[in-house]
Parts: C-alpha cells; sequence; structure tokens
C-alpha cells in the first residue's frame, strides 16, 4: 500500500481515519496522545522510520479527534477504536502478527485492551503515563501484570507523567518488559539544549530501540 495512504476503519457505527506506511508481515499499529492526531510529528517520523526498516505501520485517529472535539471519548471506546483497526490490519492487510501501541494516552489504551485479552505480538509505549503530572497516588499499572506478550517502554528521565523510580519500579516487575531511557527527555522526548542533542538525534534513538525490540514481539 501506498505510505500514508488515508482509509477509514469502522468502530461501531462510526468510523476512524488511518494511514498504512510501508509493506511486511508485522503491523505496528499506534495510536495517538490526549491532545494530539495520527499526523503528530513524532508519530509520523517513527511510521517513516519503522517502514524504512521493513515493518508496516497504521498510525490512527480515535473516534473524539475525528469529530474535532479535545476531550477523548469514554476509555471503552478508545479501547475499542484501537481494537478495530488491529482487526482491520490482520483481515484487510493481512497483518501476521500485530503490535500494538502509541504515544501516551493511545499506548495505555492499547495496554488496556490487551490486558482484558485481546491478542498483539507486543506492545510499545512511546511515554507511557503512569500518573497525572504531580499525582502519584493515581498510578495506572494496575492493570499492567495481566499482559503477556513482550512491552517496550520509551520514556524520558524528566517525564512528568512518569516519575522515573516508580517507572522502574513498574519495568522491574514486568517480566517481558524493557525500558529505554531517554536520557533528559521530557513527555515529548524534548530534551535540554545543554545536552546538545538533536530532536533528530534524539528520534533516531527512539526509532533505533523500536526496531532492536520488534523481534522479541514476533
Amino acid at each position: 500500500m501506498t505510505a500514508g495512504a488515508g482509509e477509514r476503519v469502522a468502530v461501531g457505527g462510526r468510523s476512524v481515519s488511518v494511514s498504512v506506511h510501508g509493506d511486511g508481515e508485522t503491523a505496528v499499529v499506534l495510536a495517538h496522545g490526549a491532545g494530539g492526531n495520527r499526523r503528530a510529528p513524532l508519530l509520523v517520523a517513527m511510521a517513516g522510520g519503522l517502514a524504512a526498516a521493513g515493518h508496516r505501520v497504521v498510525l490512527m485517529n480515535f473516534p473524539y479527534t475525528e469529530d474535532g472535539r479535545r476531550v477523548p471519548d469514554p476509555p471503552a471506546l478508545l479501547e475499542a477504536a484501537v481494537d478495530a483497526v488491529a482487526t482491520w490490519a490482520e483481515r484487510t492487510l493481512g497483518a501476521r502478527r500485530v503490535v500494538l501501541g502509541g504515544k501516551s494516552m493511545g499506548g495505555r489504551m492499547a495496554s488496556q485492551l490487551v490486558a482484558k485479552g485481546r491478542p498483539a505480538a507486543g506492545l510499545v509505549f512511546l511515554g507511557y503515563p503512569l500518573h497525572p503530572p504531580g499525582q502519584v497516588g493515581k498510578m495506572r499499572d494496575a492493570h499492567l501484570g495481566a499482559i503477556a506478550p513482550p512491552m517496550l517502554f520509551v520514556q524520558g528521565t524528566r517525564d512528568a507523567f512518569a516519575r522515573w523510580d516508580l517507572l522502574e519500579a513498574v519495568v522491574a516487575r514486568l517480566p517481558r518488559a524493557t525500558l529505554h531511557r531517554v536520557e533528559d527527555g521530557d513527555h515529548s522526548f524534548r530534551v535540554l539544549k545543554r545536552t546538545g542533542r538533536t530532536a533528530a538525534e534524539v528520534e533516531a534513538g527512539i526509532l533505533s530501540a523500536i526496531t532492536g525490540w520488534i523481534p522479541a514481539a514476533g
């Protein structure tokens, strides 16, 4: 399929838009964060890099994004959208393996879906929202132990949504989880200027971590 080609996938009585990048037996379905959409620069960069590495990537919107709303849909609908796109990748694109995940909320919804039994070859989290900023008492990790497939957490050490020591402790309890550290990165993987690293260099490191991990999800 042509890189970036637009398609629509039914979700109940509605539909969401997706873009397909590259080819391959493994389809990596990535959903966006609460304030973004499937055209978010980070997701587009990851799609291009993974496609060049021989993988098929599906970037998806959620229903509320299609409606032009800012407030996310209820979790059940968000999870249903991820499930519908994953099923579409399997049945329409012929993907033999599907890796689910995404940026922040998108990855969290994928994890909740898989914890409830949705099959997946693996999960990749681009900034997992472990807790709301400054509210470490509201942890969002209770379901992660129910996930059987391998997981890759890509996280910045300055991420306000995941205090680093808490995230390390969570990942240490998950036997099939890998943690990729983005030194000095925030929730959007922006790094401090004093590091001397460019956004392109940070993205290249993230892409390398994902491409190196994907065989474990096979």
